[in-house]
């Protein structure tokens, strides 16, 4: 390997190491409490080196949140894909939403500003939209393909997130009620929904 291969691969690795830095902080401390001082001391480097990565703390929160939106997507295409069905497909993808809400707790707040004061949700990230069009092309399918108006297919998506990021948000917020009653609470609306399409 020659050495600007090399230097290559160490900034690529380096870039990696302060993104996995600030949510290893973010995951023990919150996102209030991540700071450039606080990511060079993990990685055990000066503050300055990482301003050279990313130039400011909201482009750092930013890749974060497409990194959330990139792995939440990977996630319900694997979901989808292990069912034929456009109703199994819908509860599927909502099933794992719910569960990379839990299982990525502090980037799912950070990629919708749930207890996050910096919210740094943009509407014109590709990765934020993924998910979104995943479902709506599968809600599309259920209800019979082309000819539905766009406007349609969005109110339907939307009261499907309403009801699961709703849910997700009263969870993460205000812990209380069992992880049965949730998750039969989320299938019941997710089944209900499906039968008002199908309908």
């Amino acid at each position: 390997m020659g050495s600007k291969e090399r230097k290559q691969r160490l900034k690529d690795e380096t870039r990696i190491n302060i993104l996995d830095a600030a949510l290893c902080i973010g995951k023990k401390e919150g996102w209030q409490a991540l700071s450039m001082r606080k990511i060079a001391d993990v990685i055990e480097y000066t503050a300055p080196v990482i301003y050279e990565y990313f130039s400011n703390k909201e482009a750092l929160l930013l890749e974060l949140t497409k990194k959330g939106y990139l792995m939440l997507s990977r996630d319900m295409q694997a979901a989808r894909d292990k069912h034929a069905k456009p109703a199994e497909q819908l509860e599927a993808m909502w099933l794992t939403y719910w569960h990379f809400a839990f299982a990525e707790k502090e980037l799912y707040q950070l990629m919708f500003g749930i207890e996050v004061n910096c919210c740094v949700f943009d509407n014109s990230l590709p990765e934020a939209e993924a998910p979104a069009i995943m479902i709506s092309d599968v809600i599309r399918e259920l209800m019979g393909g082309d000819g539905i108006s766009e406007d349609e297919i969005c109110r339907r998506y939307y009261t499907f997130w309403s009801v699961v990021h709703g849910l997700i948000s009263i969870n993460l917020v205000r812990q209380g009620v069992s992880d049965d009653i949730n998750k039969q609470v989320l299938r019941d609306a997710i089944g209900g929904i499906i039968r008002a399409i199908k309908a």
